[in-house]
């Protein structure tokens, strides 16, 4: 059976570390047990900074106008393909602001060539697009879909995400369920500490993982831009004395450990926002609390910095050849093997760990 959304909340508020430890222990053996002990590395390409949404946190916004804006060509795109077969991975995640100028056959047409000339899976995180282009692009071939929710709250989601004039408001959890029926598998996930996040709705978002039955989560720990209206501190929703959700690395970890018994089929990545925060030993230790999943930056250096949707990304200083045989490196030494092809969700009878 699988946890509840009151145990989930207990879990979160749990003080005793003895108690924790045994929580991660259990997400471990859940996630060897569901999904094995192959670590599957997905090569992230960062395609664009250009945005036209006005998102509250993130420092791409439409409205920083600081940032110098890029859009990856078609060459450039299918050089960090070649890139990641070289290295062996199994997938390439092609990431981006909410960018029209990505257009749907311009990326059609990247995506068959790259289907047709690789052994890799594609995952797309283009933002909210239209059901046109979205079945355009499953058709060329693309597998997955990121689409994170951010946080069931809806109140705090319009309040990070202002809608954009003009476009009929659709929920996210609306987009996923489309996203699923054109084919994809589908991935979201929340941020951990939003400002007015409270526990109980962090608990609900953790449950409605399990209920939307996601092939792919990610949870990382909120990390502002100064550049924003959260980052500078000028919009922050209140909540209540004790039940402001931190931001914080460990409680991070306890999301991904409680993920992955609500989910244990699910494909989870230990989030570069973690190793942001904890540079030693972040992507580690969430390989060791539930995750299975790395996603290695190889946008092109010059291009890196740019995708500044949080300061001091971990990323910006790893170069990818260097960076790929410490992570090989690093995933053996945890007892773990690297995954082979595309590592999609393997869809068996399972049921969640109980602590």
């Amino acid at each position: 059976m699988p946890l509840t959304e009151p145990e989930i909340l207990q879990w979160l508020l749990e003080p005793d570390e003895a108690r924790v430890e045994a929580l991660y222990r259990e997400a471990d053996r859940v996630r060897h047990e569901h999904v094995g002990d192959a670590v599957h590395l997905r090569g992230l390409i960062e395609v664009s900074n250009i945005c036209i949404r006005q998102c509250a946190y993130c420092g791409i916004r439409a409205g920083n106008t600081s940032l110098q804006r890029y859009r990856l060509s078609r060459d450039e795109i299918l050089e960090c393909a070649r890139q990641a077969v070289m290295f062996g991975y199994g997938t390439v995640v092609m990431q981006a602001g909410e960018d029209y100028g990505i257009e749907r056959d311009w990326m059609g047409e990247i995506i068959q060539t790259i289907k047709r000339d690789t052994p890799l899976a594609v995952t797309l995180s283009l933002g909210e697009r239209s059901e046109e282009e979205l079945r355009v692009w499953r058709e060329a071939g693309a597998d997955r879909y990121l689409l994170r929710f951010e946080t069931s709250d809806p109140a705090l989601f319009s309040m990070i995400h202002p809608p954009v004039h003009g476009r009929m408001a659709e929920s996210r959890i609306e987009q996923l369920l489309r996203l699923r029926a054109l084919g994809y598998e589908i991935g979201s996930g929340v941020m951990v500490g939003i400002p007015g996040q409270r526990y109980c709705s962090l608990a609900h978002d953790i449950a409605l993982f399990g209920e939307l039955d996601l092939d792919m989560i990610g949870v990382g720990p909120y990390l502002p831009h100064p550049a924003t209206p959260l980052g500078a501190e000028a919009l922050r929703p209140s909540a209540g004395a004790g039940e402001q959700v931190p931001n914080s690395e460990h409680l991070t970890y306890r999301v991904v450990a409680l993920t992955r018994l609500v989910c244990p089929q699910a494909n989870i990545p230990s989030t570069t926002a973690l190793s942001t925060l904890n540079t030693q030993e972040g992507r580690t230790l969430g390989l060791q609390r539930g995750a299975n999943v790395v996603m290695p930056n190889i946008t092109p250096a010059q291009y890196r910095a740019l995708y500044e949707i949080y300061p001091a990304k971990s990323c910006i200083r790893e170069t990818s050849s260097d960076f790929h045989a410490q992570l090989i490196a690093g995933i053996r030494a945890l007892g773990r093997e690297i995954g082979e092809g595309p590592g999609g969700r393997n869809k068996k009878a399972a049921s969640g760990g109980r602590v």
